[in-house]
């Protein structure tokens, strides 16, 4: 049994979710203790909940303390077993996040598993699907498994209620070497929203041309969504690189205006294809998991965060072998799996 002290490192939910995934692919057994310690309100929330259960579902695992305020929880995993699934998170918690959980142990299983989830699509504290689809899935792909994700519907936070379908074809996981991002290849800006003034997205488009002055004049664009898919608004700053996309995104919360949200996503965007990093800050955190699965390359990204120096701890602690983490003359940093 592993015992996890889930306040500390980044002390929230990527805890939970990690270690049932590398739970289910080892299938060593977790305690996690003071769950999402480290947050202001601790314990489990909703869409955290929905994310064991669906682990629990997939491998037959026997669990206790999968409840919403939960500071306690033991996963004893048992076999997976792929197929079709449904998995609602019942508010506008992120599907991607309960994707994130199931993913790994489907795409290593025998036999090909659809998924649906039903829930926030996109939402705060969370990537959207445009990155998971773009950004994320792609090299997962280049990996083996063959992953195909489709939007049906938006869900923004706090209705929720969106859906998205995920078809994955497994297959071992083959190392890559992910150093260099390769040169800019084209950029776009997008602007989705549903259930508020037009105005705000214009708001954000102007800025953002400021922020981005070579860009082209059709490289910005504005969506409405129908009503009934909202409110809600999020703005994506997408840079198309030779080997990678990464996508920088912000999300409209009250009483921050929409210029400050453009400029913030912008700078975010910029100083990542200045870095010549790989991996984006979200996107370094997500791909602990393939490639330590994978049992060898590598990966640069940009300064380390709390999530993934604690997916890097939690990989090791799981699988018992060394990961890497080191800063390269130019500023970037290296994550390389023995």
């Amino acid at each position: 049994m592993i015992e996890i002290d889930g306040s500390e490192g980044e002390g929230g939910g990527q805890v939970v979710r990690n270690s049932c995934a590398l739970s289910l692919v080892t299938g060593r057994p977790f305690r996690i203790t003071n769950v999402r310690g480290g947050r202001s309100k601790p314990g489990l929330m909703r869409q955290h909940v929905t994310a064991v259960e669906a682990a629990t579902r997939i491998g037959g695992a026997e669990v206790s303390g999968a409840a919403v305020g939960s500071a306690t929880l033991e996963f004893r995993p048992g076999a997976v077993q792929p197929g079709e699934y449904r998995f609602a998170v019942g508010t506008a918690g992120s599907t991607g996040l309960v994707l994130q959980t199931v993913l790994m142990p489907l795409a290593l299983a025998d036999r090909p598993s659809r998924l649906v989830l039903e829930g926030g699509t996109h939402n705060m504290l969370a990537p959207p699907f445009d990155f998971i689809e773009r950004t994320f899935l792609p090299v997962i792909n280049r990996m083996g498994p063959k992953v195909e994700a489709r939007l049906v519907r938006h869900g923004f936070y706090p209705r929720g209620g969106g859906r998205i379908e995920v078809d994955i074809t497994p297959a071992p996981l083959a190392p890559l070497e992910c150093i260099d991002s390769g040169e800019l290849a084209g950029g776009s800006a997008q602007v989705l929203f549903t259930g508020l003034p037009f105005e705000i997205a214009e708001r954000m488009i102007a800025r953002l041309r400021k922020e981005l002055p070579e860009w082209p004049e059709d490289a910005f664009v504005v969506r409405e969504l129908p009503a009934d898919q909202g409110p809600g608004v999020i703005l994506m700053i997408e840079a198309r690189k030779a080997h990678v996309t990464e996508i920088a995104s912000g999300f409209g919360q009250l009483g921050v205006p929409a210029e400050r949200l453009a400029k913030t996503a912008a700078s975010r965007l910029k100083g990542y294809v200045a870095s010549q990093a790989f991996a984006g800050p979200y996107l370094a955190d997500q791909l602990v998991l393939p490639f330590a699965l994978a049992s060898s390359g590598a990966f640069t990204t940009v300064k380390p965060t709390g999530h993934l120096i604690t997916a890097v701890e939690l990989a090791q602690r799981f699988l018992g072998k060394p990961i890497i983490l080191e800063q390269e003359p130019c500023g970037r940093h290296l994550v390389r799996f023995a």
